[in-house]
């Protein structure tokens, strides 16, 4: 029996050491991509594809994540008092309503794959959407909502990844899948391979950061053996659930940035902030006068 996909799971857990000293009090996924925090930005893209319950894998030093998805009446009452209407519907619509968001605790940095077991009970027997914060994906219409488009194309059976290109220099440091027959927007994933050696990707697809799976995937996790850099690998249990359930792969239409880097995190911020109507005149002059334009 098919079933719609109703949870996202979002892996919030690590140390982001990447962007110390920044992250040293503030978690990563809180550092601001214009003016919304970049673990908001993935929430709207999740809810823009009918999710209805989040499930924040959490860490150490996370609960401002937590507050951040709460209401906070200070801030409320005054905003009210000087009458900043405008800015309290904006709140109230990014509010999720009560019981809509769930959030475990993932005590040791076990990889991303452990991650996603640590969230098995609060997901249950039904299939999953699996968002990772470090990437946003700017497009007209979401890339958890592409995919679940696709989804819906196969039969809402098998397992979704969404893929971008990549240049051949590049494919030894993602996971690569292989590309066979399409069905509608989505192709059937023939392999997959994590940090392919040089030269031996099977295509120039990798994976995104965005991801349907089927619940079978908890069982692989809580077997699986550790993989590279100690720690339980995600990819390893796909290859393992691909031998007896179907892969799909989804290539998206939009853009991807890698926000776990500084230049994917500067970029992104500089790409949703010449989209915004609102502020994009007055940032390009300041571009130009910084290029010397």
């Amino acid at each position: 029996m098919t079933k719609p996909i109703r949870k996202a799971i979002l892996p919030v857990a690590g140390l982001g050491t990447r962007f110390l000293p920044a992250t040293k009090a503030m978690p990563k996924e809180m550092l601001p991509v214009v003016d919304r925090p970049l673990i908001q930005h993935v929430v709207d893209e999740a809810r823009e594809a009918g999710i209805e319950h989040i499930i924040f894998v959490t860490g150490r030093n996370k609960a401002v994540i937590e507050d951040h998805f709460d209401r906070q009446y200070e801030l409320e009452v005054t905003l009210t008092e000087r009458r900043k209407f405008a800015d309290l519907e904006h709140l109230e619509r990014d509010l999720p309503i009560p019981g809509q968001t769930s959030f475990t605790r993932q005590q040791s940095p076990l990889g991303l794959g452990h991650a996603v077991w640590c969230a098995r009970d609060i997901v249950g027997d039904e299939p999953f959407a699996l968002l990772l914060p470090d990437v946003l994906v700017q497009a007209e219409r979401g890339c958890l909502a592409q995919m679940m488009d696709a989804y819906n194309e196969v039969g809402q059976r098998g397992n979704v990844i969404a893929v971008e290109e990549m240049p051949d220099d590049k494919l030894h440091m993602y996971g690569v899948v292989g590309a066979g027959k399409s069905t509608g927007k989505a192709f059937a994933v023939t392999e997959m391979i994590e940090k392919p050696a040089r030269g031996k990707a099977p295509s120039n697809l990798i994976i995104t950061g965005r991801y349907i799976l089927q619940p079978e995937i908890f069982g692989i996790l809580e077997n699986q053996s550790w993989g590279a850099g100690g720690e339980i690998q995600l990819t390893d249990a796909m290859i393992k659930l691909a031998m007896t359930q179907p892969f799909f792969g989804v290539k998206f239409e939009g853009r991807a940035f890698d926000c776990g880097s500084k230049i994917g995190f500067l970029a992104a911020n500089v790409a949703y902030a010449l989209a915004r109507d609102d502020i994009a005149p007055a940032f390009r002059t300041e571009l130009k006068r910084l290029l010397g334009e």
